[in-house]
């Protein structure tokens, strides 16, 4: 997505406004994504000490796969963002392309683990099961008494 700098260099306006809603191609990959939709870009675009800024909201949903079941799963994220766009997005003095920033922004907000799953009771095998997070705790655990020992001094 090409954006028009023209009137923002010719300093006839102080800030160029994004209000628009992107899809990406398969040039974009990352293993983790499965899908993205409704992805909408909101906010501004100017120019402080001679460098871009870009000021807004990214974002839409992604379709990544669930921790525990490994099933396709929805996740909407919200990116704010207020920094300056790497020099390597304009491609001459008048456009500048934004489709790039956008992927890698998104990419960094996919969670290394999510799930929808509430119920765990039916992922278990031949001697393991899931646990929720406050079962963790052994209270057999030999090494308790080592780690209270290590805590006191």
């Amino acid at each position: 997505m090409k954006i028009d700098l023209s009137l923002l260099h010719t300093n006839q306006v102080s800030e160029v406004s994004i209000h628009d809603s992107y899809s990406f191609t398969d040039d974009y990959t990352c293993p983790d994504i499965l899908g993205l939709s409704d992805i909408k870009v909101d906010g501004i675009i100017t120019l402080r000490d001679d460098k871009y800024v870009f000021i807004g909201t990214i974002s839409g949903t992604m379709i990544i796969k669930d921790s525990i079941s490994l099933e396709e799963v929805s996740y909407p994220f919200e990116i704010q963002f207020d920094d300056f766009l790497p020099e390597n997005y304009i491609k001459n003095e008048n456009t500048l392309d934004i489709l790039g920033f956008l992927w890698e922004n998104i990419v960094l907000e996919v969670p290394l683990r999510f799930t929808k799953v509430q119920d765990l009771s039916k992922y278990k095998g031949d001697g393991w099961r899931v646990i929720r997070e406050d079962e963790r705790i052994n209270p057999n655990n030999p090494f308790l008494e080592l780690l209270n020992d290590f805590e006191e001094e």
